[in-house]
C-alpha cells in the first residue's frame, strides 16, 4: 500500500507568522484533521460517534519541526499507524509537499479511545479493531517512521 493520505491543504494567509512561515500551531491543526479524518477510516466518522458515544483523545503529542512551511504551499499529511491495543492507537504523521522528498514536520501520538459519557476509557469496536489491523497489514512493507519513540532533554554539562 501507498502511504495513507489522511488530508490535503494549502497553508492559509492567516496560518502563518510575521516570518512568511507556517506557524507553530498550525502544524498541530494540520495533523489533529488528518487524525480526523482517520477516524473516519477506522469507523469513528461523526455519525458513528453520536451513536455510540465513543471518540479519540489524545493522550501525548511530540512534534518535530523539520523544513520551513511557506504560505501557499500545497502539503499534505501521510498517516502510518504505529500500533494499537483495546484501547489505545499509536499513530505518525508526516508532512509533506511536492516537488520535496522529506519530511517537513513529523508527529507521533498516542490516542485514547473514549466513552464520553465517562469521560472514561473504553475498548474499541470490533469494527474498529478489524478496519485498523488492515490498515496496519496494508502498511507493513512501508519504511519505518522516522521520527517516533524520541526524548527532549539537554545533554550533560561539561
Amino acid at each position: 500500500m501507498p502511504a495513507l493520505i489522511t488530508y490535503r491543504t494549502p497553508v492559509q494567509e492567516d496560518w502563518v507568522d510575521y516570518n512568511g512561515h507556517l506557524r507553530d500551531a498550525y502544524y498541530l491543526l494540520i495533523f489533529s484533521f488528518a487524525t480526523d479524518a482517520l477516524m473516519e477510516r477506522i469507523g469513528l466518522d461523526a455519525d458513528s460517534r453520536g451513536q455510540s458515544g465513543n471518540s479519540l483523545f489524545t493522550l501525548e503529542c511530540h512534534l518535530n519541526y523539520l523544513h520551513e512551511v511557506k504560505l501557499g504551499t500545497e502539503v499534505w499529511v501521510q498517516t502510518q499507524i504505529i500500533g494499537f491495543d483495546k484501547k489505545r492507537l499509536h499513530l505518525y504523521h508526516s508532512l509533506h509537499r511536492a516537488g520535496f522528498d522529506e519530511a517537513l514536520a513529523a508527529s507521533e501520538q498516542m490516542l485514547l479511545h473514549v466513552d464520553l459519557a465517562g469521560p472514561k476509557s473504553a475498548p474499541f469496536t470490533a469494527t474498529s479493531q478489524a478496519l485498523l489491523e488492515k490498515l496496519r497489514n496494508d502498511q507493513r512493507d512501508l519504511p519505518p517512521a522516522a521520527f517516533t519513540g524520541r526524548v527532549i532533554k539537554l545533554g550533560q554539562a561539561a
